[in-house]
């Protein structure tokens, strides 16, 4: 019998091999749960009386910790940490751990291709061309990107990283910065002003009380007509009802929205079924080499606490022992 059990909430790949592999040569077993609603994940902690919890997109509440008095971790599979009670867990000692460097790569280039999708208007001409209209007039006059201005909000790791690969393309770049960090190149400036100048604006901010629906009616009325609104953070952070009302309005030329609120998103409706605005299914984080990596260090993670051992990423400012 394994000394250690680990429920496993949700995944998002075909295999749980790496996660298998680390746990079992630690004499953990890991519990995959098959439903992720909140009462299945609690009777399921509190059958095995699991020592740990790992997740990835399933909301991990107080009653799904509480189940079971020997959870000593909880490990997001991911950057975001809105799906996990920190609170609770911090009053209870509970690490909380993530991989925050494990797909920054893969989010900038997602973004970049999202930039280039909205200016060179390849969703639409793909669309028309494969509905049998080929026809290069179909669209708008198409701008070079070249020289156009990437506002940035949040100028965290992959918004450094994003600037960094924006600037070799001939993108001017500003930023917005609540940490008050700095990169050469890059003017910091205020988000009115980023709103004026930017063709371009990424939201790269995380999820939280104070960003819940901070993008609205408000800022879409200071963008430039001619701006495209980029997000690959996280869906919270747009009023998606206010970015449909703007649309409508012509306060912006477009979206590209890798995340939505709810996810999934009901695609019959605005502005998700408007022709301007291009969908992804949550997909800027994912490469082999980025699933890879992050599952067995979040499995690492669960493993070094188990033993006593402080993992890396600690959330919370707590220690193991």
């Amino acid at each position: 019998m394994a000394k250690f059990h680990v429920l496993l909430t949700d995944y998002a790949w075909e295999e749980l091999e790496i996660e298998k592999q680390v746990l079992a040569d630690n004499d953990v077993q890991l519990i995959v749960a098959t439903a992720k609603d909140e009462d299945s994940l609690a009777a399921l902690a509190k059958e095995h009386q699991v020592d740990a919890i790992m997740t990835n997109w399933a909301q991990v509440t107080e009653k799904v910790i509480s189940a079971s008095p020997n959870v000593k971790i909880v490990a997001r599979l991911g950057i975001g940490l809105d799906n996990i009670d920190m609170a609770y867990c911090t009053s209870k000692g509970i690490l909380v751990t993530n991989t925050p460097d494990y797909c920054l790569i893969e989010v900038a280039e997602h973004t970049l291709a999202l930039i280039f999708a909205c200016a060179r208007k390849v969703a639409m001409y793909h669309h028309d061309t494969m509905s049998g209209k080929y026809d290069l007039s179909a669209g708008p006059i198409m701008r070079r990107m070249e020289g156009q201005t990437l506002g940035i909000v949040g100028l965290g790791n992959i918004g450094m990283l994003l600037a960094k690969k924006a600037k070799c393309l001939g993108l001017n770049v500003i930023a917005t910065s609540r940490s008050g960090k700095t990169m050469d190149g890059v003017e910091t400036v205020d988000m009115d002003t980023l709103l004026a100048k930017s063709d371009y604006v990424s939201l790269l901010i995380p999820a939280t009380a104070e960003t819940k629906k901070s993008f609205g009616a408000e800022q879409f009325q200071k963008m430039k007509p001619t701006a495209y609104l980029i997000n690959t953070a996280r869906g919270a952070i747009v009023d998606h009802d206010a970015l449909a009302a703007a649309l409508a309005a012509g306060e912006l030329a477009g979206a590209a929205l890798d995340v939505q609120d709810p996810e999934p998103c009901d695609l019959t409706i605005a502005p998700y079924n408007d022709p301007r605005v291009i969908v992804t299914p949550h997909a800027a984080f994912v490469s082999f080499e980025s699933l890879e990596n992050m599952r067995g260090r979040v499995s690492q993670q669960v493993v070094d606490c188990l033993l006593g051992k402080t993992p890396e990423n600690v959330r919370n400012g707590l220690t193991a022992g």
